[in-house]
C-alpha cells in the first residue's frame, strides 16, 4: 500500500493511499481521484519523504494536535494552510453532524422555523443564490457553507 500527498489545482493538500503507483495513475486519468474539499479532479502528486524510524533520538519529536486544529492563543493569521484546511473540515462535520438535512427545501424550512410555524431545530440544505439573500433579507440568521463533495458520503 503506498501513501501519497496529493494536492488540488487549488492547492487542497489530502492523502490518498493506493495499491501502486500505477494504481493512482490509473485511478487519477479515469477521473476516480478527486479533492475531498473542492471535489477537483485535477490532482498532482507531490514530493514526499519516506519516514525513517532510525532508532531512539534521531527523530525530533513535533507536538501535534489530535484535532488538527491549533491551539486557542495561535493567530488565524500564522496557521498553515493545513491547519486552515483541517479546522475547516472539522467545523463543516460538525455542522453535519448537529444539524437536519431538509435538502432542496431549506429556504422554506427556515422561514417556518423563524416565524415560529415549526419547532426550532439546527438544519442545513440547498438554497439557491436568490432564495439565500431574500432569507437574509427578511433577517433570518442563515450562513451559507459549501459542503466538500467528499463528506456528503463516508469517508474511507
Amino acid at each position: 500500500m503506498k501513501v501519497l500527498n496529493l494536492q488540488c489545482s487549488h492547492g487542497h493538500a489530502f492523502e490518498g493511499w493506493f495499491a501502486s503507483h500505477e494504481d493512482f495513475e490509473s485511478q487519477r486519468e479515469r477521473g476516480l481521484v478527486s479533492c475531498p474539499l473542492c471535489n477537483d479532479a485535477q490532482v498532482t502528486k507531490m514530493p514526499s519523504a519516506p519516514r525513517l524510524n532510525l532508532g531512539h533520538g534521531t527523530q525530533q519529536s513535533v507536538p501535534a494536535a489530535s484535532d488538527g486544529l491549533a491551539a486557542p492563543s495561535q493567530d488565524v493569521a500564522q496557521m498553515t494552510p493545513q491547519h486552515l484546511q483541517a479546522a475547516w473540515m472539522k467545523m463543516v462535520r460538525h455542522v453535519m453532524a448537529h444539524t437536519e438535512d431538509v435538502g432542496t427545501k431549506f429556504a422554506e424550512e427556515a422561514r417556518k422555523i423563524h416565524h415560529g410555524e415549526t419547532e426550532h431545530r439546527n438544519i442545513r440544505g440547498q438554497a439557491s443564490r436568490e432564495e439565500t439573500e431574500a432569507l437574509l433579507e427578511e433577517g433570518i440568521d442563515i450562513l451559507p457553507l459549501p459542503m466538500p463533495a467528499g463528506l456528503k458520503e463516508p469517508l474511507q
